[in-house]
């Protein structure tokens, strides 16, 4: 099946780097991502990779204590790089070109973002990895994916999460959850759905980048995603219906 999208950017969480660990990384799990980012990579599709710090640090989590927001928003913007340089290294085994790009200066470990240099690595077929967020604090790595999408010009935001899609309610919770196979921005943002912050969503309503949201840890799901397959999640647009899957 021909892919549905000729660029990409790929948002995944911190704590899906954790895999069973209750912290850090767990290599094999940045291995199979890897992995799966490298099959959709060589069927030509321009892949850019926003990745998460929670399995490390989250600047509003308990972690954090009574630390100044700011600071410890950055220290959560370290840990994004942490997990990118990871990131990398696992493509790199795998015999992927990448390019990991900062939002903070650490010319030792990663370029600085620039929006044109990022759209060239893509254009030679790099994998690139953005890290540090936005580079300010009080915006999340969810921000900063619509941002990052939007400035590379990608087609969506592939969103991967625990979850096989967007419910009505927390599926682990309330068995009677109803999961969305198609449902708009404003719906999304008026039901309070925990899908991404509100100002992501927002951003993304804007300017009309869809979002897709899947199960990442089911083994070729990156794929299925990229071919546009809508079964193994949900497709958030301007006019989606919110209509159950099922």
């Amino acid at each position: 099946m021909k892919p549905a999208f000729d660029r990409i950017l790929l948002k995944l969480s911190g704590e899906a780097l954790m895999g069973q660990q209750n912290y850090g990384i767990d290599i094999d799990v940045a291995k199979s991502v890897a992995e799966q980012v490298k099959a959709v990579h060589e069927r030509g599709v321009e892949v850019a990779i926003v990745v998460g710090g929670g399995n490390i640090f989250r600047g509003v989590s308990k972690s954090a204590g009574g630390m100044d927001r700011g600071s410890a928003d950055y220290i959560g913007m370290l840990a994004t790089v942490m997990n990118a340089v990871v990131l990398q290294d696992a493509l790199e085994k795998c015999s992927v070109y990448t390019r990991v790009l900062s939002a903070i200066d650490i010319p030792q470990l990663a370029e600085p973002f620039i929006r044109r240099r990022a759209i060239r690595h893509l254009e030679k077929g790099r994998v690139v990895i953005f890290g540090a967020g936005t580079g300010n604090p009080y915006f999340t790595t969810d921000s900063a994916a619509a941002l990052r999408a939007l400035e590379i010009k990608a087609e969506v935001i592939m969103k991967g999460t625990k979850v096989d899609g967007i419910y009505s309610d927390d599926p682990m919770t309330n068995a009677e959850a109803v999961k969305f196979e198609r449902i708009s921005y404003q719906d999304v943002l008026e039901k309070r759905l925990k899908v991404m912050d509100s100002s992501a969503i927002s951003l993304c309503m804007e300017n009309n980048l869809p979002i897709m949201v899947f199960n990442m840890n089911e083994n070729g799901n990156i794929m299925k995603a990229v071919e546009g397959d809508l079964s193994i999640g949900t497709l958030v647009t301007a006019n989606g219906l919110p209509q159950s899957a099922g």
